[in-house]
C-alpha cells in the first residue's frame, strides 16, 4: 500500500516529536503493509515549513529508517499558502513529482472562494490538489455533494483511514461511506501523527471498504499514479456488498 500523508517528521509540525517516534511511525506503517510513506509537515501560519526543513528532516527519517520503508517528499499546504510563488509549491509536490499537490481542507466552514484557489493552483503553478480531509468538513458532512464541481474540474479527494473503517466519530466515518459511494473520493492515507494517533495503518480501512478492487484503487493503484505524476487510473466498478448492504440498497 501507498500512504501520501503523514507527519513523520520530527520538530516541524504537531506529528512526531524526535527522530526516535519518527522510526517508530515507519515501523508501525511498515508493519501493516505500506510500502511508501509520504512525509507531509503542515505547511500554515502556525507550522511555517519551508521547503529546505522539509527536505533536511526527510534526509535523516530516511537515514534512520533505511529500506524498511520508502519515505517521499511532499507538503500539507493551507489553502493561504497556496500563494507562495510556483517554483517552491513545486518543491512541496507529492513525491517529488510536479503535478500533485496535498492540501489542507479546513475542519469548519466551506470557504467561498475554495475553488477560486485550487483553480489557480493548477493555472499558476501546474499542479493538481489533492484535499486532504474533506470528509472531516462540517459542511461537507452535511452536503456531501459539495464536492461534485471540485471532483468534475480534477480536484483528487484524500479521505482519512480513520474516517472510513469508524476510528473517528461517527459523523466523519458516514461522510467517509457517502463520498465513496458518489464517488467522489480517490485514496485513503493515514494522517498519521504519532505511532497511536489515527493509527498509522491503512489495512484496517481497505477491510472497511467491503470491496478488494476498490480498496486497492484508493491505497494503491491512485496513489500510485500520484507519485508518478500520471493520470488517474479508472474507477472499477463497486460490487454491491459491504456498506450498500448495510444501508438496505438492493
Amino acid at each position: 500500500m501507498i500512504d501520501l500523508h503523514s507527519h513523520v517528521l520530527p520538530g516541524l509540525d504537531d506529528g512526531a516529536r524526535s527522530l526516535e517516534e519518527a522510526v517508530a511511525i515507519c515501523h508501525a506503517a511498515a508493519a501493516d503493509g505500506t510500502e511508501v510513506l509520504a512525509a507531509t509537515p503542515h505547511v500554515r501560519e502556525d507550522y511555517p515549513t519551508t521547503a529546505d526543513e522539509m527536505e533536511e528532516a526527510l534526509a535523516r527519517v530516511r537515514d534512520a529508517v533505511g529500506d524498511e520503508i520508502r519515505l517521499v517528499p511532499g507538503g500539507e499546504l493551507a489553502l493561504d499558502e497556496l500563494a507562495r510563488p510556483a517554483e517552491e509549491l513545486r518543491r512541496f509536490a507529492l513525491g517529488g513529482s510536479p503535478r500533485y499537490l496535498l492540501v489542507e481542507m479546513p475542519y469548519v466552514g466551506w470557504p467561498l472562494d475554495l475553488a477560486d484557489r485550487l483553480f489557480r493552483l493548477q493555472a499558476a503553478a501546474g499542479l493538481m490538489p489533492v484535499l486532504a480531509h474533506p470528509e472531516r468538513n462540517r459542511d461537507v458532512q452535511a452536503r456531501p455533494a459539495l464536492l461534485e464541481p471540485l471532483v468534475a474540474a480534477g480536484v483528487v479527494v484524500q479521505l482519512t483511514a480513520a474516517s472510513v473503517d469508524g476510528r473517528l466519530d461517527r459523523r466523519a466515518r458516514a461522510c467517509a461511506e457517502t463520498l465513496l459511494e458518489l464517488g467522489l473520493a480517490h485514496l485513503i492515507a493515514s494522517d498519521a501523527h504519532a505511532p497511536t494517533l489515527r493509527a498509522v495503518g491503512l489495512s484496517s480501512s481497505a477491510q472497511a471498504v467491503g470491496d478488494a478492487a476498490l480498496a486497492r484503487w484508493l491505497t494503491v493503484d491512485v496513489p500510485g499514479a500520484i507519485l508518478d505524476g500520471g493520470e488517474l487510473p479508472e474507477r472499477p466498478a463497486r460490487r454491491r456488498r459491504g456498506w450498500l448492504r448495510r444501508l438496505g440498497a438492493t
